[in-house]
């Protein structure tokens, strides 16, 4: 997501006194009398931490499977269910959400092996269907409806490729929101499934051989039942399968049993002559490239980047000329050939400089590049020729993201999707002979985009960093102090937040809300830089940065904190965690979604240990102290008002496993010394949010707003909801 321009430097809190906008610890009219908890038992787990004791008293919540553990979860959700079905403008809120939800929704279309494929959303369905055609003329053929591989919607797909001869997909699917995969195979103009079926897969692509034999892709080895959900991830591996063969009959192409944490992805040349590998360490963004001359039998993999200093994206090659995004010696990054017969540093070309904006990625179409850029967490587009001229700029329809712009060398159209808080996403054909778009698919959303506007602001964090956020409400709406306000950040993992339609953000503003979008540090929106600012030792940069948000908000009256509230998820997660327990006194409410809240067994979970590229190792003295002083969980004290707090995770979240959600639940619980209620939510048969089922978003978002509408007294003025489309006047009527 992303936003506008005006600047300002505000005196902070701090310097006004935080007692002055304390929230007071008696029940408020909105909040009832205290709540009766759940008794979650304690045990006398401590552990040493390079001579510092910490207790974790709720350790025993980390196993999910065990009795004990699931009894205390199902008496959380019947409390926080029962206290949720006692606000009555819940189902006022769900159904306005299922109004506005069901609308189309499209993919951007790619082309493959003389067809075009995309996916689209007829409004209400689980998960979108996919579809193909012979030209962009033709009526759409329905290839696969993943709604159909679970009458629950809990089966999404997760990825789809299609072969250089247009012959067969391969589509890899997840249940239940759990980021293991399984790969099939379907034969496109029968659309039957082949045998050939992958299991064990996670964080893959597939890549299809040239000639359509086979793919590769990237799995670990199977894991133990008991453990899957929960099992750290380490040692993947790089396979080729064939088509019509057994798994078990896989060659392996790459592995390193030597580096437990490197992962892959592969990708095949459009040529067909080099296998191009990528070799990530976490989620660090520096990469390694290795590549493999499947022209030659029995070649190796020899290394092409291997010195793990900056970032590598593959665009294209011509021949033996390599291209890349690379933030090497340009943190905002630039565009650079190499040629893998000499791939010094030295032999390099570089095709476009960096730039004041940020690049963020390109692609070779036309016979040229089309790069795309961030200036100020909005998008542009510029076109170069393949020796770093520039053609011209891509006129977007207004400030918002854009992003697609794929497709072949030889091609001459390219399709991109454009989105802003109050345009929903639509799909754009590109002429690049003429340099025109036109609209290819656009939906039609029951609201009026002429009712909202989109600010852009920047304030000035603890440090003197000026950082931009984003504010959407109603036109014509005062700023007089008294708005309900919802507060949404990330900051982390090189991840921008821009502009983006959202059926949720857009209910709440016309709830009468304002939505608050901040691009803080530990993003990627200003390059790597901004992003290394909010990692490790200077996380507590990210959390600042929040803070001198929310300060920004109450000393321009845009709200006040008993009218504020903030959410993020995941990484996100962390960040509400940190901040309610940092500054309590600046909010109202808080909903922390599927969070790293243990920052100091976060790693011994799953992928976790990934995260460490950003976060730090409790493992290291120094940043065990580090993260010892802003972990979410071990910041509860008890006796302090927290705001109104819901906490929302999933049992199949194999990604932040919901032990994080349990513990810091259960740990609020027992510290809040106020009435304002402290619940968690935890879904079924769900993940960590990728490809959840459109009635399970509903459900949650219903739930979400109905809590913050109770905690800040909000009265919704929402849109009428009609049991029936109006029918036309009779004959003679007046």
């Amino acid at each position: 997501m992303a936003f506008r321009r005006v600047s300002l430097v505000l005196p902070l809190l701090a310097a006004l006194g935080a007692e002055a906008f304390a929230l007071p610890c008696a029940p408020g009219a909105a909040q009832g009398n205290p709540l009766t908890y759940p008794a979650t038992q304690k045990v006398d787990q401590r552990d040493d931490y390079h001579g510092t004791t910490v207790a974790d008293p709720y350790r025993w919540l980390e196993d999910a499977n065990s009795a004990e553990t699931k009894a205390w979860v199902e008496q959380q959700n019947k409390l926080t269910q029962g206290y949720l079905a006692q606000i009555p403008e819940r189902a006022a809120i769900r159904a306005r959400l299922t109004q506005l939800w069901n609308y189309e929704r499209f993919s951007v279309p790619f082309r493959e092996g003389g067809r075009y494929f995309y996916s689209r959303n007829d409004g209400l369905q689980n998960q979108a269907v996919l579809y193909t055609m012979k030209t962009l003329n033709d009526t759409p053929r329905l290839l696969l409806d993943p709604n159909k591989l679970a009458a629950d919607g809990t089966v999404a797909l997760a990825d789809t490729t299609v072969s250089p001869d247009g012959k067969y997909l391969a589509y890899s699917t997840a249940a239940s929101g759990s980021d293991w995969n399984e790969i099939r195979v379907r034969h496109i103009d029968s659309g039957k499934d082949t045998n050939d079926h992958i299991k064990w897969v996670k964080f893959s692509n597939t890549a299809w051989a040239h000639d359509g034999s086979g793919f590769y892709y990237s799995r670990y080895d199977e894991p133990d039942e008991a453990t899957r959900l929960a099992g750290v991830n380490y040692f993947q591996k790089l396979y080729f399968h064939k088509l019509g063969t057994s798994q078990d009959k896989d060659v392996l192409v790459y592995d390193r049993p030597d580096q437990k944490e490197w992962g892959f992805s592969a990708e095949v040349t459009d040529d067909g002559r080099w296998l191009v590998i990528s070799s990530s360490q976490g989620t660090d963004p520096k990469n390694r490239v290795f590549v493999k001359d499947l022209t030659k039998k029995d070649s190796k993999v020899v290394g092409l980047l291997e010195a793990f200093d900056a970032s590598y994206s593959f665009i294209d090659n011509i021949g033996s000329v390599f291209y890349f995004v690379t933030d090497k010696e340009a943190p905002k990054s630039r565009i650079v050939a190499i040629d893998v017969r000499n791939s010094a540093p030295g032999a390099w070309r570089e095709i476009v400089p960096q730039g004041a904006a940020t690049l963020t990625g390109a692609n070779i179409v036309n016979n040229g590049l089309v790069a795309q850029y961030l200036t100020d967490a909005r998008s542009a587009v510029k076109v170069f020729d393949l020796q770093g001229k520039l053609l011209h700029d891509v006129t977007l329809p207004g400030i918002g993201s854009a992003g697609g712009f794929g497709g072949k060398r030889g091609d001459t159209e390219t399709f991109y999707s454009y989105t802003s808080f109050t345009t929903p996403t639509t799909i754009y054909r590109y002429d690049l002979k003429t340099g025109k778009s036109q609209v290819y698919r656009q939906p039609k959303v029951d609201f009026d985009p002429d009712a909202y506007e989109t600010r852009q602001e920047f304030f000035t964090s603890k440090d003197g960093t000026k950082v931009p956020m984003f504010i959407v409400a109603k036109k014509g709406v005062r700023f007089d102090g008294s708005n309900p306000t919802y507060l949404y950040g990330y900051g982390g993992f090189n991840v921008s937040l821009t502009p983006a339609f959202s059926v949720a953000n857009l209910a709440w503003v016309e709830m009468g809300g304002v939505y608050v979008m901040a691009n803080l540090r530990g993003g990627g929106e200003y390059g790597e830089a901004w992003h290394k600012a909010g990692t490790k030792l200077q996380k507590q940069n990210v959390f600042d940065d929040f803070i001198g948000a929310a300060e920004w908000l109450i000393a321009n009256k845009v709200t006040a904190p008993a009218k504020l509230a903030i959410g993020g998820g995941s990484n996100g997660g962390l960040l509400v965690g940190a901040a309610m327990t940092q500054r309590p006194d600046l909010y109202a409410a808080a909903l922390p979604a599927v969070g790293v809240m243990d920052m100091l067994r976060f790693h011994k979970f799953t992928i976790g240990w990934a995260w460490t590229s950003d976060y730090g190792s409790s493992d290291n003295p120094e940043q065990f102290k580090a993260l010892l002083k802003y972990s979410p969980l071990h910041n509860l004290k008890p006796g302090t008002c927290y705001p109104a707090t819901m906490v929302t995770t999933a049992d199949h979240d194999d990604r932040v496993v919901p032990a994080h959600s349990f513990k810091f639940a259960a740990t609020a619980q027992a510290s809040q010394a106020g009435a304002a209620p402290i619940l968690i939510r935890i879904d079924t048969k769900a993940g960590h949010g990728a490809g959840k089922p459109t009635s399970k978003q509903i459900e949650e978002v219903a739930d979400k707003w109905g809590f913050l509408a109770r905690t800040l007294n909000m009265k919704p003025s929402l849109a009428p909801v009609a049991s029936a489309p109006p029918q036309p006047a009779a004959a003679g009527g007046q």
